[in-house]
């Protein structure tokens, strides 16, 4: 995405890319590009609920919005018009990525029931974090680079990170061996092209143009990369180093589910701005869940039924 918004406009943009560590902390690139030390940042906007409770819901919340579920909210519900009020902290948001519905997590233990959550130290942002402080476990915020340290000497019991294809190149098999699915706290997680919002009124409209069409393009191509090496991964990881797959049963799901209701409610109190973003984000996740339950929900289960995948 760098390389094509620098070639398209001829050299006007020259975008400059740093890894997590190399300029700024992972976790500092929101006030990097708030203060316009910055232009832009690429990540998951959860990780600012701490500013304001309601960007969780712009990357993903539990039980929310899978990738083309987001998309809809996002293009053509009222979601980016929601986003845009983030400029009262300074930044001009848009999809840039996705990584669809991912694995619940790496756990160094068997999760038989809700109990078995109980003092668990896990690396989890996001409401899911929250979600599992209601449960008993205590949260956890890793960037990504330290994560397997962590799980390796025990500082942390379980992480969650995206799925096959990520998780395998961090290695996660090596501390770990239970990688339980699907994950509830991460549906559809969307990644977002965070810029400067008064660099990004600076731009003409055609500059403005080119950076929208590369992160719409970032943001489908990084979703069929995803489903293109997960199946590889998954493969690998059961049948190159032993992991064992398990799916979380209905008591565990139904105890996410009802702690997730607890923090929703939370997160609506906070503030005007949080009701409004979870009741746009819930009238979607009703409208356009109630169509895909009749759509893609129903083919994939008759088409592997008949298949027997």
């Amino acid at each position: 995405m760098a390389k094509k918004i620098h070639d398209t406009s001829d050299g006007r943009i020259n975008v400059k890319y740093f890894a997590s560590g190399e300029r700024v902390g992972a976790f500092d690139v929101f006030d990097e590009v708030a203060s316009s030390n910055a232009q832009a940042h690429h990540s998951a906007d959860y990780y600012w609920k701490g500013k304001h409770a309601a960007w969780a819901y712009f990357t993903t919340v539990p039980f929310g919005l899978t990738t083309s579920e987001i998309s809809a909210w996002i293009n053509h519900l009222g979601g980016q018009q929601l986003w845009e009020k983030g400029a009262e902290f300074g930044l001009k948001c848009m999809p840039a990525g996705n990584t669809g519905v991912q694995m619940g997590g790496w756990f160094s233990k068997e999760i038989n029931s809700a109990d078995d959550l109980k003092g668990l130290k896990m690396r989890i942002p996001g409401l899911g974090g929250d979600v599992m402080s209601k449960l008993g476990a205590s949260p956890i915020s890793l960037p990504g680079g330290q994560i397997n340290e962590n799980l390796g000497s025990g500082s942390i019991d379980a992480t969650e990170w995206v799925g096959p294809w990520n998780d395998y190149a961090m290695k996660f098999y090596e501390a770990a061996k239970y990688y339980y699915y699907p994950g509830f706290h991460e549906p559809g997680s969307m990644a977002s092209l965070g810029m400067n919002a008064e660099w990004w009124g600076s731009l003409s409209k055609s500059d403005q143009m080119i950076i929208e069409a590369y992160a719409s393009q970032a943001n489908d191509l990084s979703y069929s990369e995803y489903n293109a090496n997960n199946g590889k991964y998954l493969a690998k990881l059961v049948n190159e180093h032993g992991v064992i797959v398990k799916e979380f049963g209905d008591e565990v799901y139904d105890a996410f589910g009802d702690a997730s209701a607890e923090v929703f409610e939370e997160t609506r109190a906070h503030s005007a701005l949080a009701a409004e973003v979870h009741d746009s984000f819930a009238a979607a996740r009703a409208e356009v869940g109630g169509w895909m339950k009749l759509s893609e929900s129903a083919y994939y289960a008759q088409r592997n039924r008949v298949l027997g995948l």
